[in-house]
């Protein structure tokens, strides 16, 4: 079971490059962030066509989440993370899919910090821990992938001397995902890459993509029910490479049955 995540930047902008990768890959289930999307504009008919259920939370300007599978329509469970009923940003969204519970989470990025959107991202990764606290002992494996806006340590990014005061890296950041792994979470990319450089985005700017100038972004969180069926994890890093590409390029794990 291949389960994917990809930050597609804008569904419709880039529709033609995800229906390219749905269609080259194949994942069983994909978790797309950053939608820019209202829920009524989300590209399902072009999706199921290339033969995908959706479920989503769209949002008009920014954010927005889905979860797209190929066997069965995915059985949502959350539609928002618990914690805060006053947060109506689209960041969260949570369904069962054969018999895997997968959520597909966009955290704030933060930036400018300090400041209010920095103490968003913080509170909204305290409300991140918690939930998945409750989700960590299930009996079904689990699965938290998304865009988490924070490179967890020095070995994830490039180079960190011109990014020392952005959110991605604020020591509160990393402590946070660290508290994650902590609880007993599995980062599925490091423990397939335990001593390499992987990368997940690269910046439009500065030739970022042409010298490797990458960051690790994106990750996929397992429990140990679904650690224990981890055969393999990787990035489609090509995917970066293709005109009119998203910034991100999708990270994949592969659970035997």
């Amino acid at each position: 079971m291949r389960i994917a995540t990809f930050n597609i930047n804008g569904v419709n902008t880039r529709l033609t490059n995800l229906i390219a990768w749905l269609e080259e890959t194949r994942p069983d289930v994909a978790c797309l962030q950053e939608l820019k999307a209202p829920q009524d504009k989300f590209p399902e008919a072009a999706i199921r066509e290339a033969g995908y259920h959706a479920a989503w939370v769209g949002e008009s300007r920014w954010n927005g989440v889905a979860i797209l599978s190929r066997d069965a329509p995915p059985v949502v469970t959350r539609r928002a993370l618990p914690g805060d009923p006053k947060d109506v940003q689209s960041r969260y969204l949570e369904a069962a899919v054969n018999g895997v519970l997968v959520a597909c989470l966009y955290l704030p990025n933060g930036n400018p910090q300090p400041g209010p959107k920095f103490d968003y991202k913080l509170a909204w990764f305290e409300r991140l821990i918690a939930h998945a606290r409750t989700l960590f002992d299930t009996e079904a494996a689990v699965v938290l992938a998304g865009d988490y806006n924070v490179v967890p340590t020095e070995a994830d990014i490039y180079n960190s001397r011109s990014w020392k005061k952005n959110a991605l890296l604020q020591p509160e950041s990393r402590a946070a995902y660290a508290r994650m792994l902590e609880d007993g979470w599995t980062d599925a990319l490091r423990e397939r890459f335990p001593d390499e450089a992987v990368y997940t985005f690269w910046e439009y700017f500065r030739d970022s993509w042409g010298r490797n100038a990458g960051l690790r972004l994106d990750h996929v969180l397992l429990n140990p029910e679904a650690a224990e069926r981890l055969t393999d994890a990787g990035v489609d890093a090509e995917v970066r490479g293709q005109e009119h590409a998203s910034d991100h390029a999708p990270a994949w794990i592969e659970l035997r049955d």
